[in-house]
């Protein structure tokens, strides 16, 4: 079984292997009181007059005490970064990586003017979100409940977050960064005199681009999000061309 893990885990695209893992180590360090929630949340004082700039990052590893909202956050972030790294960005890390870059900056920006201190959950909102919007013709299911198409996964989960009493702050800057990167990178240049604004610097190409194992055999989609989350079939061609 742990051979069967260790197999498992080491052919996860290396974007997700490594984001996923920070997450789950961060919050481990967390709750083996290795160190302290106070030490890695988002504190513009502390970051930029105290220069704890560590800060920028750990507070997109850190999804609260391991629990429900924990483990909902886990396996979302795990599902659709990997999805979106074997599906519209396969064979394309470096860009994956910019795209990380461009939600957490903008996120981290945003941050500045409203009250959150943890933004992990609104980067898996993001990536929910991009992938939703290039796969649009996959069937899903609310816990066999009710059903609807992909891109109305974010929206449904901001639903979710209101019955369950949670700010919707969170949901809602996910959704309106990662459809910021959707209209900027796959809407805008297919428009008449449209172009490609974002531009992934080519020395990020040279350090993530690799030639891709023709044995790899990606993460099926047809149950997207784990549990009864997807249970239809893709309905029609969806992904995102260059």
């Amino acid at each position: 079984m742990a051979q069967s893990f260790q197999q498992e885990y080491m052919q996860m695209p290396p974007m997700t292997r490594t984001y996923t893992t920070a997450c789950v180590l961060t919050t481990l360090a967390v709750q083996l009181d290795i160190i302290t929630a106070f030490q890695i949340y988002f504190h513009p004082g502390l970051i930029f007059k105290n220069y704890q700039f560590w800060r920028l990052i750990t507070n997109f590893l850190y999804f609260g005490p391991i629990g429900f909202n924990f483990l909902f956050n886990l396996i979302f972030t795990y599902r659709y970064c990997r999805m979106l790294e074997e599906g519209s960005f396969r064979g394309k890390t470096a860009d994956f990586f910019f795209m990380f870059l461009f939600g957490g900056t903008l996120m981290t920006i945003t941050a500045l003017f409203v009250n959150l201190v943890f933004l992990g959950s609104a980067f898996t909102i993001m990536l929910v979100y991009v992938w939703s919007r290039r796969n649009p013709f996959v069937r899903m299911s609310f816990f066999g409940l009710m059903n609807f198409q992909a891109p109305y996964l974010p929206w449904v989960l901001l639903a979710f977050s209101l019955l369950l009493g949670n700010s919707v702050v969170v949901d809602l800057m996910g959704i309106a960064i990662g459809h910021i990167y959707y209209f900027l990178e796959d809407v805008f240049p297919q428009q008449p005199g449209g172009f490609r604004i974002l531009r992934t610097p080519g020395f990020l190409k040279k350090i993530f681009d690799r030639e891709e194992d023709p044995n790899y055999n990606p993460l099926p989609e047809e149950r997207p999000g784990g549990f009864n989350w997807g249970e239809g079939q893709v309905a029609g061609e969806q992904g995102h061309e260059d």
